[in-house]
């Protein structure tokens, strides 16, 4: 493919002191203007559940329902993965507008086509 490269943030975890660190690195790229998404996946699902994200403040950061915000604002990418939504408790849980389910395989796809990937 000669798509543009992008840079890929893999969340993982719903561990409040990791959450942060993707939508810096994602805000900056863009900031850069370069390509960014990141793809949640497993329990990072649960900090997407209507006012989970509100609850979030590090230090003097914003909360990091603003930072996924700003993050959409400026152009990021949220991708959520679909296999994961189905393993959670309340599979039908609606998401945070801006946020996009997509299927399993489109995290392979993504690693495969992206400048760099780096999880958290």
């Amino acid at each position: 493919m000669d798509e543009e490269k992008f840079l890929l943030y893999v969340q993982t975890t719903d561990d409040p002191m990791r959450q942060y660190s993707p939508f810096v690195l994602a805000q900056t790229a863009r900031m850069m203007d370069i390509p960014a998404k990141i793809y949640y996946l497993g329990q990072s699902l649960n900090i997407l559940k209507a006012g989970e994200a509100e609850k979030i403040q590090m230090g003097d950061f914003p909360t990091l329902a603003e930072m996924m915000d700003k993050a959409i604002e400026l152009g990021v990418e949220m991708l959520v993965c679909d296999a994961s939504r189905q393993m959670l408790p309340d599979k039908d849980m609606e998401l945070r507008p801006g946020f996009k389910i997509v299927g399993a395989g489109t995290l392979n796809d993504l690693a495969l086509d992206a400048g760099a990937t780096m999880w958290f």
